[in-house]
């Protein structure tokens, strides 16, 4: 398998072993978190043995923290204590089931949490009880995921190919639910074009939020981009994401592509919506696909609280129909921006027309189209910040780029000093 169609083909074979026991809307409860399993597994092989003579000689000094020296071992910001790898656990099929559970049981605490979300222990009883469990872990044991077979950049395309395949088979948008690189690439460049200068300069340090984060995708393509301008800068990751499946496709990939985890730290489980995990972090760059056509309906008590608040909390343009919530993500966005005095911030976001030419009278849609049209400029600099400018301020909305795919636009924001 020597390209990237080989790889998800193979992987998505899977298909042709679980059919008859999953439905066909089920085959990701299977297939991604074997996927992210395999990988860790590839990843952590290189030094098995060394971080199990660590553990050893830990346990003969009764230390209470072990953490940093296991992570030292490793070479990551996470490790196993199992003494069992895919190989091993084949080797034994008799005890799979419950050996698999083990090497699961065994991973450092942050990773362990990565993989609770994947509801392991509920594939593993079904796939035994069927007789598939040997079948499908001897499948994914012939495919290396290790980074020298498979990049990161290669490993992140392979999970959104997979990601598109699974809404295909539950008859959704793939688009809805992840954001093809070439267009992420084309909001990352037009982000960073007029700060080229700026991040060239020595000591930078940025920061990068993805209120609606998925897999991560749009992080670290970010990041990456602004280590290709300067490889020195300090660039820090934060984002939110509600689906606990993606979630932990995104944390797991920052433990393995962040050497100290701090990005994977930052990446917050839960609703951005009414559980907003970094409401006291201000970024110097935003960007977001949000979810369009969902309802916010989970979400509503804490939004309306919110947005009662006014301009004092996120939401004082007003909110949009019950059934979309795009616009309450660019409001979110626009009030975790960086007061001009402090640098000020850019936002990139991907939306469809709805919350631009839609809406109910009264509503934010509404309100954010009087603004555009017919509103002073005090009042569309007002709906473009949480409080209204102060003097000096420079809040403007450039309507940078162009038609996306599924009738969806990019858009972009900035807060910065005053000329």
């Amino acid at each position: 398998m020597n390209n990237f169609g080989e790889k998800v083909s193979f992987i998505w074979g899977v298909a042709d072993l679980i059919r008859d026991t999953f439905k066909r809307g089920k085959y990701q409860d299977v297939i991604l978190p074997f996927t992210v399993l395999r990988r860790i597994d590839c990843v952590l092989a290189p030094t098995k043995e060394k971080v199990l003579q660590t553990q050893a000689k830990l346990k003969e000094k009764k230390l209470e923290n072990v953490v940093p020296q296991l992570c030292r071992a490793s070479g990551y910001a996470f490790y196993n204590t199992s003494k069992y790898d895919f190989e091993s656990l084949l080797a034994d099929h008799t005890h799979l089931a419950i050996n698999l559970r083990h090497y699961i049981g065994n991973f450092s605490p942050n990773m362990k949490e990565v993989l609770e979300k994947f509801e392991f222990d509920n594939t593993i009883k079904k796939l035994d009880e069927s007789g598939l469990l040997f079948l499908v872990m001897e499948r994914f044991k012939t495919i290396d995921l290790h980074p020298d077979k498979v990049s990161n950049h290669e490993m992140g395309l392979i999970f959104e190919e997979l990601i598109r395949k699974f809404n295909e088979a539950l008859d959704e948008n793939p688009g809805e639910h992840f954001t093809p690189r070439e267009v992420i690439r084309l909001m990352v460049n037009l982000l960073l074009a007029q700060d080229k200068e700026a991040l060239s300069r020595n000591h930078i340090v940025r920061t990068v939020y993805d209120p609606c984060c998925g897999s991560g995708g749009m992080l670290t393509i970010a990041k990456e981009r602004i280590m290709e301008i300067n490889s020195k800068a300090e660039v820090y990751l934060f984002g939110q994401e509600v689906n606990p499946e993606t979630w932990a496709v995104s944390k797991s990939d920052m433990l393995m592509t962040s050497p100290d985890g701090k990005d994977a730290e930052n990446i917050a489980f839960g609703s951005t919506l009414s559980n907003d995990k970094h409401s006291n972090q201000r970024s110097d760059y935003l960007l977001a696909n949000p979810p369009y056509g969902k309802d916010w309906k989970m979400d509503q008590a804490a939004v309306d609280a919110e947005a009662e608040r006014g301009y004092a909390g996120r939401f004082g343009a007003g909110l949009p129909r019950i059934s979309d919530g795009q616009l309450l993500f660019l409001q979110h966005m626009l009030g975790r921006m960086k007061e001009a005095k402090d640098g000020g911030s850019r936002v990139a976001i991907i939306m469809n027309g709805s919350p631009l030419f839609t809406g109910d009278a009264g509503s934010g849609e509404t309100q954010r189209e009087k603004a555009q049209g017919q509103g002073t400029a005090h009042q569309r600099k007002q709906l473009l910040s949480p409080e209204a400018p102060e003097p000096g301020r420079k809040a403007t909305r450039n309507l940078a780029g162009a038609a996306l795919s599924n009738n969806r636009s990019f858009y972009s924001f900035q807060r910065r000093r005053a000329l």
